[in-house]
């Protein structure tokens, strides 16, 4: 009986460390060249990724696999200064934050050669991983890091490619996000501090270990990118599922089958509302949708027997209901701007008595840079 008893402890133990050892590695890619001596709010970029990338390993689960590559941290300009300071197999926090403290940016920015290894690695070890990329800078060593990525993903790699931009300039992100796209993962833009916390955060939590993107979101405005959260909510059993930030590109979320309100909140221009959309997935299927916050001009007034009156109008998304712009009149003619589509207004006359206090416009239109005047004229005291 006591035999019995070691045994299934024994077995019951094996279960739980599978159970608890079951994610994936992490594994950082370290930028250490020399520029990230440059300075941004009075702290070099050294002195932030560091605080940030300890904060965000901080907030890592327990037994989490984390690696860390660094380069362009031992050798002035050498464009094979790459190194494996932690290995894959580690599950230290403390040796992480301690191995990057360590760092003395001085090299170059071998970005292709820098991913070669790191995926050289899972392919020796037979493992997957989620790659999380922090770079200031481009290549700077005649590598091509999105062919490299999507050559490694065409030979059955297992990899999700994560890539952070650190105070990067307009023109040197595109070929980093191609290899972030090339490897099913995000590009994240980060010009200070808490940017490259929320990147971090979030690469941190779209690993490998999740099924992959189904649904993306491009959010813009009079043409131009948007930085803007996106919200799924199941609109079956109002479960809210994880959601993604675009940081000015795409967003990428994972939507099991089914129909979702997804909320689209803008997160610069405080005056564009959110727009919340209707979507839905079939099994295997996989969607994209542009969102435009290229706003027009309702113009409301409202009158009581052809007299400016006050009244309270509200504008309402014609598909979800939800109200998108309210405005009180004061007997004035007032302007309301809203993202172009279909909309309900209501009117509510106010001071007057009686049942004809409410009017309703079941469909309105409004197009970008357009001013729609609507009004309405109530009538009391006529018989």
């Amino acid at each position: 009986m006591q035999k019995f008893l070691l045994t299934a402890l024994f077995l019951c133990s094996l279960v739980y460390a599978k159970a608890q050892g079951s994610n994936s590695p992490i594994l950082f890619i370290y930028d250490a060249s020399g520029s990230m001596w440059g300075e941004l709010a009075g702290k070099t970029k050294k002195e932030i990724a560091s605080d940030v990338l300890a904060s965000t390993v901080g907030k890592l689960p327990e037994n989490q696999p984390i690696g860390l590559i660094a380069y362009g941290h031992r050798t002035k300009g050498d464009c094979d200064d790459i190194e494996y300071l932690v290995e894959l197999s580690n599950r230290s926090k403390t040796n992480i934050t301690k191995a990057v403290e360590g760092i003395n940016p001085i090299g170059k920015t071998p970005l292709a050669r820098s991913a070669t290894m790191a995926i050289n690695s899972l392919k020796a070890n037979q493992t997957k991983a989620t790659l999380i990329l922090i770079t200031d800078g481009i290549e700077s060593c005649d590598g091509d890091l999105c062919k490299v990525v999507a050559e490694a993903k065409a030979s059955g790699i297992d990899f999700k490619l994560h890539i952070v931009g650190f105070g990067l300039k307009d023109g040197e992100k595109e070929q980093l996000k191609c290899a972030a796209k090339a490897g099913d993962g995000n590009y994240y833009d980060a010009m200070d501090a808490a940017a490259l916390n929320d990147g971090l955060t979030e690469a941190t939590t779209q690993t490998v270990d999740k099924p992959a993107a189904n649904f993306s979101v491009y959010a813009l405005k009079n043409g131009q990118p948007v930085d803007a959260w996106v919200r799924p909510t199941n609109t079956a059993t109002k479960k809210e599922l994880d959601g993604a930030r675009t940081y000015r590109d795409t967003a990428r979320v994972y939507l099991p089958a089914g129909k979702y309100e997804i909320e689209v909140k803008p997160l610069e221009d405080s005056d564009i509302p959110a727009t919340t959309i209707l979507v839905e997935l079939k099994e295997g299927e996989v969607k994209h949708q542009d969102v435009s916050f290229d706003g027009g001009k309702l113009e409301v007034s409202t009158t009581n027997n052809g007299e400016p009156w006050d009244a309270m109008v509200k504008v309402l998304d014609k598909t979800t209901g939800k109200v998108v712009s309210s405005t009180r009149t004061y007997a004035r003619s007032k302007q309301m701007e809203v993202p172009a589509g279909h909309y309900k207004v209501t009117y509510q006359a106010l001071t007057i008595e009686g049942i004809d206090i409410n009017f309703e416009v079941a469909d309105v239109e409004v197009k970008p840079a357009t001013t729609t005047p609507i009004s309405h004229n109530f009538k009391s005291g006529i018989a």
